[in-house]
């Protein structure tokens, strides 16, 4: 993983932003820095080199930290942030900017207390922006990640899965351990599974509620590979679809395409949702998709940058997000289908390769 590059690529918003140093607390974005996966850490990036860049866990991770953080200076202490916030003003900077979005008040006031002799700055999110960006790694572990749901997916349905009489909550279980059994450390997040009425709940959660003959069966599930989540929706129908059902697929269908044509380097977000809720909106239906279009996805399974009505921001190559737009029809069933791709320069990278034609079980 090259954690080495990215170090440098923040360092540059360090100088522009006349930081001395980054104080960073937040987990994800110390793995992101060096590939550290422990639960207690913290690094303490200068802006003028390597040298002087320090990181902190405690005794607890001694060997895991030697393997995966082999390249850095390494302090041991339980109060990680604030022993690096000791150690910004025992090296004499003078302006060390912090996780302000990631410090509770208490914990600014310890590392106050602890950073007597350098001003503390609050430098917000500037991990985040270069997380927004993915690099060649990082798209790998994210196609394995999508490669383990679709095969999950491929698998239950081929071992007969989706049937008549299943529960929802059985459905999810038998798709989180199929998951497993392609690779996948765990689920991205808990998986929903809404049959027949529950498919109009965008945010169902499984119940011990039968599938019957004629359900919609929304599945919105993902794998977590190398720290990397996978999101994909697919809706099925068991038994021959009624008119409407096929009808309601077919809209939702054109408006996902709609969205990943859309989807380019260049584009700005909010311009991508509205490409795919006019679709929608021109059939009618524009009060039943009540939710963003889609969302970045990463380290973590929601983060920037969000496609929705108020997305202002640019989409750069190399940003991976979601496409999933949806129709909820209260008391009789919805539809959504969702997809992981990567914007690249020209048409984006399909990540979720599961069949986007209406399936039949």
């Amino acid at each position: 993983m090259p954690h080495s590059s990215r170090r440098d690529a923040l360092r540059t918003l360090l100088r522009d932003r006349e930081l001395d140093a980054l104080l960073v607390a937040n987990p994800l974005n110390v793995r992101y820095l060096t590939g550290f996966t422990g639960s207690n850490a913290a690094l303490l990036v200068r802006s003028d080199g390597e040298d002087g860049t320090v990181f902190c866990t405690d005794g607890r991770y001694l060997t895991q930290s030697q393997r995966q953080v082999p390249d850095l200076e390494r302090l041991v202490d339980r109060s990680c942030a604030d022993a690096l916030a000791r150690r910004a003003a025992r090296d004499g900077l003078e302006r060390t900017g912090y996780e302000s979005h990631h410090v509770t008040v208490e914990g600014l006031d310890r590392l106050s207390a602890a950073a007597s002799g350098t001003d503390l700055v609050r430098a917000p999110g500037l991990v985040e922006r270069l997380r927004t960006v993915k690099d060649d790694a990082e798209v790998e572990a994210l196609r394995m990640a999508c490669a383990a749901a679709d095969r999950a997916l491929a698998d239950l349905i081929e071992h007969g899965g989706l049937r008549v009489g299943r529960t929802e909550r059985e459905i999810a279980r038998e798709l989180e351990s199929r998951m497993l059994d392609h690779g996948a450390a765990a689920p991205s997040f808990e998986t929903i599974v809404a049959a027949g009425p529950h498919s109009a709940v965008p945010h169902h959660r499984p119940t011990d509620a039968a599938v019957c003959p004629g359900d919609l069966v929304k599945l919105d599930f993902g794998a977590l590979v190398d720290g990397y989540h996978s999101d994909m929706t697919r809706t099925l129908v068991v038994g021959r679809p009624a008119d409407w059902q096929r009808e309601l697929y077919d809209l939702v269908a054109a408006s996902q395409a709609a969205g990943r044509a859309a989807l380019t380097a260049g584009t700005r977000t909010g311009a991508v949702d509205a490409a795919s809720r006019e679709v929608i909106e021109r059939a009618g239906f524009g009060e039943q998709f009540p939710h963003g279009l889609g969302h970045g996805v990463g380290l973590e399974i929601h983060e920037a940058p969000a496609l929705s009505t108020s997305g202002e921001g640019m989409l750069f190559a190399g940003v991976a997000v979601t496409v999933e737009p949806g129709v909820y029809l209260v008391g009789r069933g919805g539809v959504r289908i969702e997809d992981t791709l990567v914007v690249r320069e020209s048409e984006p990278e399909l990540l979720t390769l599961t069949t986007k034609e209406l399936v039949v079980v």
